[in-house]
């Protein structure tokens, strides 16, 4: 049975106003030659399938178009995509009815029925192979909330929710499973170890919660699809608990990162391989400096003239060190690229020297700090001291429930 494992869409998503309509479009044209080249049985998608809980009427048609497409050229492939902490549970749900005839699932939360037992049917979903048979099952694991893990008897502390809804939902998955079906589970969630993009991931780990250990999943889950974290890496060191990684660079700071798909073979009940499936990258990402001005011009002159369309235009991100405050910056800069094949979508400039920073810090703009950080620096400013650990746990639980309250809200 072969699976295509993608997370971290974040259809919507603009780089610093700059709409990405046309890289999503053409991530999702060649994902879609990869499920017919490859004859996959089923796609997963682990979360962040869009940027925001509101996300723009282009972006729900870009989803939803998409799969209408791989249900006409597959049409017994299986489709399940679970909500990220991007998402509202309640929007990825709404068409599920509609969606259910085009073998397309999607679970944005979990749910209790009687006595604080887990809805865990809706959350099993069977995965087909080429000749109809159930011959493996997937677990969805939305990113879990702390409302939807606490209270009842299931007590108060985060953690413990998310242990009790892992254990029971693995649990009838067992009971459920025929010998030789695989289980397979997906989650958005940030496990122990994994390696953060600072500039366009928010974290979610919960006041004074840790992150995941991957003993959440015990051996008898052949595969592990996690999304979440944008750069693609195992989890604890085993093969089968991955991050797909998203498909696109989210910011400058990812340019570098490997983008891909995960083409995952299960032989039976058991992991037979995971395949790198790379995404080619339809408008390239420049990143100039952190360099004296005349380092930076000199770059910018070196850019190619301009001869492509619009659309595949690189994004330009300049990073200047200066002196003292140049009120000219921009025109200058601006100048330099006329006739390049650039788009300019930002200038960082920083003085040289400036709180002793190091050459490897980034430089981040008001709309790449992540609201703990701003925080963090607000009461520092106020108090002259840093938060302590009690302040900023707190902090957390009160954004996690605002944007809680904000998707709710939108549903």
């Amino acid at each position: 049975m072969r699976l295509i494992h993608t997370s971290d869409w974040h259809l919507g998503q603009t780089l610093h106003g700059q709409d990405r309509d046309f890289e999503h479009a053409q991530f999702l044209a060649w994902l879609l030659d990869q499920l017919v080249a490859h004859r996959a049985d089923a796609l997963l998608i682990a979360g962040d399938v869009f940027d925001t809980v509101n996300p723009p009427l282009k972006a729900q048609e870009r989803l939803y178009d998409f799969i209408v497409r791989a249900h006409e050229k597959l049409p017994q492939l299986d489709i399940v995509m679970i909500a990220g902490n991007h998402d509202s549970g309640g929007r990825i749900e709404l068409p599920a009815p509609l969606m259910k005839r085009l073998n397309a699932h999607a679970v944005g939360r979990i749910s209790w029925v009687d006595e604080g037992q887990l809805d865990h049917q809706r959350l099993l979903v069977p995965l087909h192979d080429a000749n109809g048979n159930t011959a493996a099952w997937c677990l969805t694991l939305p990113f879990l909330r702390p409302a939807e893990v606490t209270g009842m008897e299931l007590g108060d502390d985060y953690m413990t929710g998310i242990r009790q809804v892992h254990e029971r939902l693995i649990a009838a998955a067992e009971s459920t499973r025929q010998p030789g079906q695989a289980l397979v589970a997906m989650s958005h969630a940030h496990m122990a170890g994994g390696a953060v993009s600072e500039e366009s991931e928010r974290n979610i780990v919960i006041g004074n919660a840790e992150a995941l250990p991957a003993s959440l999943f015990p051996e008898s889950v052949a595969y592990v699809a996690l999304g979440h974290l944008h750069k693609p890496q195992q989890v604890a060191g085993q093969a089968r608990i991955r991050y797909s990684g998203s498909p696109l660079p989210l910011s400058f700071a990812e340019v570098n990162y490997p983008h891909q798909v995960l083409l995952v073979e299960l032989d039976g009940d058991q992991l037979k391989n995971v395949e790198q499936l790379p995404v080619p990258r339809a408008v390239e990402m420049i990143r100039i400096g952190r360099a004296s001005l005349a380092e930076v011009i000199a770059a910018l002159e070196a850019l190619p003239p301009t001869g492509l369309f619009d659309d595949h235009l690189p994004w330009l991100e300049v990073r200047v060190l200066l002196d003292e405050p140049l009120p000219d910056l921009r025109q200058r800069i601006e100048t330099t690229i006329t006739g390049k094949a650039c788009r300019l979508v930002r200038i960082a400039s920083e003085y040289a020297g400036k709180r002793g920073e190091a050459e490897s810090e980034v430089l981040l703009g008001l709309d790449q700090i992540t609201p703990q950080e701003l925080f963090a620096r607000a009461w520092e400013a106020e108090y002259g001291n840093p938060a302590d650990d009690q302040a900023l746990d707190d902090f957390a639980t009160l954004l996690q429930r605002v944007e809680f309250a904000h998707a709710e809200g939108d549903q």
